[in-house]
């Protein structure tokens, strides 16, 4: 990538960075910028989203000392 796509890629991840803080993710810019080339790479962004509200609810289950499984 030359060096203007790698600033269009930065501004572009800065916007992004700002929607996802006026929406409150919790996501960081390394973590925005992993889904985002997902995305690009065909993932769909739905199922992206729902792998992380899981991963989310894994880890709240352990850091409140349970197995992260419902009953």
């Amino acid at each position: 990538m030359d060096g203007a796509g790698l600033q269009k890629a930065r501004e572009s991840l800065d916007i992004v960075y700002l929607i996802s803080n006026l929406l409150n993710t919790g996501l960081d810019r390394q973590t925005l910028s992993i889904l985002v080339a997902l995305c690009e790479h065909g993932v769909n962004p739905e199922a992206l989203a729902a792998v992380v509200k899981e991963l989310r609810r894994e880890a709240a289950a352990l850091n409140r000392g349970g197995n992260g499984q419902s009953s």
